[in-house]
């Protein structure tokens, strides 16, 4: 065991070459190793990344420093717009541990979804590259907090990054929770000093992210290693939508006795639409997430059927609702407040009032909004979050069942709105 504890704390030397190439037919695209002058023992050396997924694997982090790949009519990201390859000893405010791979994917995977959303601050808590937490808010730290609070027990520990610089009240509040990674595209005066107080904290600033939106549509290349050594390559998904126009009706195609959605979004639904889609395509499928007023409530993740994915995110709604009155009005976690209530150090009486609290809201999924990276190939998950009493859901159609979905959306009492987004967001 002492021998794990040490492999956490080891930086792994990696045999990667300083440079890389790709060829595709003519085009050639040039890659160089990122590293970082670190202290380490006392003296100043250079070292890449900690180490990969796991310590003990070895791991490199290349930028794309040349060529101009364009593939049929898809131009490709151009060198010279690295974000989090391009980070430098100036980047990285505050080392705390020596990055490894996990948190610099985890940096790459909450900017993949804050570039759908920069027209307002927002924030994203990312946990093993998926968000467990999004929110918008009218400044920095409404956001950070919303987007922390929403699922404050995955949040532990986890990759907070914000689209607007960090201001001393997302700071304070930061400070006072447990989080490995912050970033930024820029600190406040006195921000810095504040999270500060964590040594171990990784604080980083990347002033791209005032930029981000201009990535929007930039595609990059995806590639998926095989066992066997061979190499699947995919473009990068673009999000359809924008806006409440881009939208499709909840409809079926066929022209004999064709249904179609009776009930449509309001302006708020459709903020929360749009919203949950762009996150969507940064959650590993299947999933099903629920959003309500610019906060997830509950987000279901990678698993492998469509209705058991959304039942798992309603459990996680009332669990995380229940930990969150819990922990505001008790300063203590719910799972806590129950062992110290069968050891007879609380009172019943106050966690059966929580849990009346959170029942009464159905876990905060009472008046939510419901997204599905797939299309629903039974009612049958759509039930699931009809009966927990959202008003509104997005997904991408295309279901032989589709009739089926709509009519379980114009059954409901009352009516659920319902939108097709016409693509899927699968993320493997």
């Amino acid at each position: 065991m002492a021998n794990l504890r040490k492999s956490y704390k080891t930086i792994v030397p990696d045999h990667f070459p300083d440079e890389m190439t790709v060829s595709f037919g003519e085009q050639r695209l040039v890659y160089r190793k990122r590293t970082w002058k670190i202290e380490e023992d006392g003296q100043e050396v250079e070292r890449g990344l900690r180490y990969g997924e796991n310590p003990g694997q070895e791991s490199a982090l290349y930028e794309l420093v040349n060529g101009n790949l364009i593939l049929g009519e898809c131009g490709f990201i151009d060198p010279q717009r690295g974000l989090v390859s391009a980070l430098d000893e100036s980047m990285l405010v505050q080392f705390g541990k020596h990055p490894g791979k996990i948190n610099l994917t985890d940096i790459d995977a909450a900017l993949n979804l804050l570039k759908y959303l920069m027209d307002r601050p927002c924030a994203a808590v990312m946990k093993h590259n998926n968000p467990c937490g999004a929110a918008r808010g009218d400044s920095a730290s409404e956001a950070v907090q919303r987007a922390f609070m929403a699922d404050r027990l995955a949040a532990m520990g986890g990759c907070v990054a914000v689209n607007r610089p960090i201001d001393k009240a997302a700071a304070e509040f930061l400070a006072g929770n447990f989080v490995e990674v912050v970033v930024a595209p820029a600190y406040e005066d006195g921000a810095v000093e504040l999270l500060a107080g964590n040594k171990n904290l990784r604080i980083v600033e990347i002033p791209g992210i005032d930029k981000l939106g201009d990535y929007k549509d930039a595609r990059f290349l995806d590639f998926k290693s095989l066992i066997d050594g061979g190499i699947i390559v995919q473009q990068s998904p673009v999000s359809k939508i924008v806006s409440s126009d881009d939208f499709l009706p909840a409809q079926t195609s066929s022209k004999k006795n064709p249904v179609a959605c009776e009930r449509k979004p309001t302006p708020r639904e459709y903020d929360d639409l749009i919203f949950g889609w762009n996150l969507e395509l940064g959650v590993t499928s299947n999933s099903v997430l629920f959003v309500k007023d610019g906060v997830t409530v509950a987000i279901g993740t990678g698993e492998q059927d469509r209705v058991g994915c959304a039942e798992i995110a309603v459990a996680k709604a009332y669990t995380k609702h229940a930990d969150r009155i819990c922990f505001e009005r008790y300063g203590v976690p719910y799972n806590v407040f129950t062992l110290e209530m069968e050891r007879g150090e609380r009172e019943v009486a106050d966690r059966e009032a929580i849990d009346a609290q959170t029942a009464e809201v159905n876990g905060g999924l009472l008046g939510s909004s419901m997204i599905s990276d797939g299309f629903f190939p039974f009612r049958d998950g759509v039930d699931v979050g009809i009966r927990q009493g959202i008003t509104a859901i997005a997904q991408p159609g295309g279901s032989i069942r589709d009739k089926e979905v709509i009519a379980a959306c114009n059954e409901a009492d009352p009516q659920v709105a319902m939108v097709f987004t016409g693509q899927r967001a699968f993320k493997h």
